[in-house]
């Protein structure tokens, strides 16, 4: 791979995380705060990563694995997303967001998947040259919320009152132009299909996997992939309103300390996962989401704000260990035969699934305690998914019998 191509694929992955960091992480502060949305219309909002998560495939698998090039299949969605963001922008009330929401997050999810492919597609030695292509991407969500916090100060207490967040659709709908336009000039990344092959439902959404299930570990292991979504979607769906609510300042800065993190524990996945090997690993990456929450319900904007901070660092000990430590799981059970098809069932069940449930409750227990003055009683609220985190740690240390697994860089 030379140079020109190596940087080609970098900025595309930094504008593509840029973009979903641009606007995801305040999301759950905007539509309350100037939309006057409900914690049920908030849990409405995210569920469309899990709509998009779930449609993802059929755009995947039927269009871009037939028929047309990855490269400009990317710039296309992206063009539509900036047309979106645009629009989301220009929204007064959750009614008319809500569509165009919808709609992006059907748009943008497939591109997760295509940025990826046209990486692979130019890798001589993936496993040595993706890891330093990726980290682009979390230095662009890193950057976006630096230029939302530190920048602009659309986060800011009168920054929210002004309702400058919608400022966070204009700028993701710039740079989605820009990828969508760049994307046209990116190596070309032609269908893996050919246009007569047959490609079954079932491939394409990777229920071939089903099979795997009649082992009783990797049953166990999907229902806990399916559970820990629940605790994952409180995450992305409050914690940017709970930080604004209790007046820490710069909240979309400092939650970028999460995807901080998630540079170093995937650097300490390998070590943890040959010494003390998957249980073990899949475990702590549980335990963290119930420390986390713990931290966040005791902690506080003052004296205990290093307890917040400690528990945003915590994502990448919560997401790496459990979600990678799960692929290389899967990839290990699945074998050859069963290997794409395995991670897009994982895919499907914890993005799609999981995270739907998930928003879906995290919702309710927002709405529930709400108080007069439109903010939150906190406190309970990051109780239930400490508790609920910790009841599938319980049930998996008690039920998965320990089997050797050999890490494989994903």
């Amino acid at each position: 791979m030379n140079k020109k191509i190596q940087f080609q694929l970098s900025f595309m992955m930094f504008l593509e995380f840029f973009i979903w960091g641009g606007w995801f992480v305040t999301l759950s502060t905007f539509l309350p705060k100037t939309l006057n949305a409900t914690g049920s219309e908030t849990a409405m909002a995210f569920s469309t990563q899990s709509w998009g998560a779930i449609i993802a495939p059929f755009i995947i698998g039927l269009i871009a694995d037939r028929y047309f090039n990855a490269e400009r299949i990317l710039g296309v969605l992206h063009l539509i997303g900036a047309v979106l963001m645009y629009l989301m922008y220009q929204s007064t009330d959750f009614s008319t967001f809500y569509p165009y929401v919808l709609a992006y997050m059907i748009a943008f999810m497939p591109t997760l998947a295509l940025v990826n492919s046209i990486s692979f597609n130019q890798m001589t030695d993936p496993g040595k040259q993706f890891s330093f292509v990726r980290v682009f991407g979390t230095i662009g969500w890193i950057i976006a919320g630096l230029l939302i916090s530190k920048v602009f100060g659309w986060d800011s207490e009168q920054g929210v009152k002004d309702g400058l967040l919608k400022n966070t659709f204009l700028m993701t709908a710039i740079v989605s132009a820009t990828l969508g336009v760049f994307s046209f000039t990116l190596p070309k990344t032609p269908p893996k299909v050919s246009k007569g092959e047959k490609v079954s439902l079932s491939e394409i959404l990777g229920l071939d996997a089903l099979k795997l299930l009649k082992d009783k570990n990797f049953l166990l292991f999907f229902i806990s992939s399916v559970l820990i979504c629940i605790p994952l979607a409180f995450y992305y769906q409050s914690t940017n309103l709970f930080l604004t609510e209790i007046k820490v300042e710069d909240s979309a800065f400092k939650m970028t300390f999460g995807q901080m993190s998630e540079v170093l524990f995937m650097l300490l996945l390998p070590f943890f996962f040959k010494k003390y090997g998957f249980k073990k690993t899949i475990l702590a990456g549980m335990l963290a989401w119930t420390i986390r929450y713990l931290l966040f319900a005791f902690g506080d904007a003052g004296d205990l704000v290093f307890m917040l901070i400690i528990g945003i660092a915590l994502h990448g000990l919560c997401y790496d260990f459990f979600f990678v430590s799960g692929q290389i799981y899967t990839d290990s059970k699945a074998g050859d035969k069963y290997k794409s098809s395995a991670q897009g069932l994982i895919t499907l069940a914890t993005y799609g699934v999981g995270m739907l449930i998930g928003f879906y409750i995290a919702g309710l227990i927002s709405d529930k305690f709400l108080l007069a003055d439109r903010t939150h009683d906190w406190q309970n609220i990051w109780i239930y998914p400490a508790g609920f985190a910790l009841a599938v740690a319980v049930l998996f240390a008690i039920l998965f019998k320990d089997e050797k697994i050999e890490y494989k860089d994903q």
